[in-house]
């Protein structure tokens, strides 16, 4: 059966399985009908100013506090947690990557997670963590939760099935599927292996940002997030729960399936967004907006206007500004920026930068485009061009990212990045005041 969904982003939703599932009127009733738990899952502390208070109340089969045997620390293989420093020995730097490829050893969700910068720190619920997500075997009897931050996962190649206790999402390239902090998954494939990005988030929760001038329409629009209904499975199958918890990882023994959850309400659950669907706005005359209205979510911070964590796409659009250097400028920034290529072609980056690849800009460091990048844009005809099959992404934060070892011995680490901007010629010339 094809997962069913909801449409809406931050809404209280509620769904049941089995008509009747639900309380009416309360909560928790002394009784509930099926004979089912109420359980509730908060996502912020009670007292939470409301407009930033998010929890669900789930109704399930069996207390998610049953489970057999005391939790076991089990090693984190490839995962790491900030602050993470001395990782590496590799001195600052632009940084990128080629595409990581999918190796013929059985990875799980789990054990293809590999860490490949921390920033901030967990423990004060401020930072996050990117990752590259290799999987080419489903979780059977298997699950995971991750008490440490919610996950930001962009599908890349493949597609991702994810069976959470609030109901099943399924996303392919061009996709992304958050999980909050807490709720229970299984990671399945759908149609071969899969590969993907995912941002750990230790700061706030994602959140639709102010359009501020913008107003009320474009960038993300609220209606096109889906979240899933009810789903869930009767297995007396016992499996292993793992539990990413302080930067460790930990696993015990469940004598259900712990996706047995008949119905649910709140604001508190896992969603789904195309990124085909974000509507970009930009110059319509000339010069840049900033690289912030391409902004998809945020992760706020207790700065007004500081994120802890942007996440921000550069989609197909028209460029049409006049007399107007179109691709990004060479800039210095406060935020440090991991970036990936979902497909396509990213325009200041032609060569090198490949789907599935990697990029690290980190805070201060300068950056933009190539030396043939800048060439073409210089002396092209300024005439209206649609950038059309390109898909790239930033996870940007304000922490400076720091490389894993992980990342700094990937043979995938391309040296000779930084001579992509050798060939820029020197064009200054004082007695030439205006451009040929």
């Amino acid at each position: 059966m094809a997962p069913q969904y909801m449409s809406g982003f931050g809404n209280t939703f509620e769904t049941e399985a089995l008509a009747g599932a639900l309380p009416v009127g309360r909560n928790s009733p002394q009784k509930v009908n099926y004979g089912l738990y109420a359980e509730q899952l908060s996502g912020t502390p009670f007292t939470a100013p409301q407009a930033t208070n998010q929890r669900s109340w789930l109704y399930r089969i069996r207390a998610s506090v049953r489970h057999t045997g005391r939790f076991q620390k089990v090693d984190t293989g490839a995962i790491r947690t900030a602050p993470a420093h001395g990782e590496s020995d590799l001195p600052i730097g632009q940084l990128r990557w080629s595409p990581t490829p999918l190796p013929k050893k059985a990875l799980t969700f789990v054990t293809g997670l590999f860490t490949m910068t921390t920033a901030g720190d967990a423990e004060a619920q401020s930072g996050m963590a990117s990752h590259v997500l290799l999987v080419t075997k489903s979780m059977e009897h298997e699950h995971f939760f991750n008490a440490d931050g919610e996950m930001l996962i962009v599908a890349q190649q493949g597609k991702l099935r994810f069976r959470t206790e609030f109901g099943v999402i399924e996303i392919g390239p061009g996709e992304i599927c958050v999980i909050p902090r807490g709720v229970i998954f299984r990671a399945e494939l759908i149609d071969g292996p899969a590969r993907a990005y995912v941002c750990e988030n230790y700061g706030g929760a994602f959140t639709l940002p102010d359009r501020g001038p913008i107003g009320a329409n474009c960038l993300a629009n609220a209606r096109d997030f889906l979240s899933p209904t009810a789903a869930y499975e009767d297995s007396e199958k016992p499996c292993t729960l793992y539990v990413k918890w302080g930067g460790e990882l930990f696993r015990t023994r469940v004598p259900h399936s712990p996706i047995d959850v008949i119905a649910w309400h709140g604001n508190y659950y896992p969603y789904k967004y195309d990124l085909r669907r974000f509507s970009p706005v930009g110059s319509i005359l000339f010069d840049h907006p900033d690289p912030s209205i391409f902004t998809v979510l945020t992760s706020p911070s207790e700065t007004t206007g500081t994120a802890n964590i942007d996440f921000v796409i550069f989609p197909e659009r028209w460029a049409v500004a006049e007399n107007t250097f179109r691709p990004p400028w060479y800039h210095r920034n406060i935020m440090s920026e991991f970036m990936g290529l979902v497909y396509g072609v990213y325009d200041a980056k032609p060569e090198g930068f490949v789907p599935g690849g990697v990029s690290l800009h980190n805070q201060m460091l300068p950056h933009g485009p190539d030396s043939d990048a800048f060439e073409r844009a210089s002396n092209a005809e300024l005439k209206p061009v649609k950038l059309t099959n390109t898909l790239a992404f930033m996870f940007e934060t304000r922490f400076r990212q720091r490389i894993t070892k992980y990342a700094a011995e990937l043979p995938t680490r391309q040296d000779d990045y930084v001579d992509c901007w050798k060939g820029l010629k020197k064009h200054f010339n004082k007695k030439q005041r205006k451009p040929k």
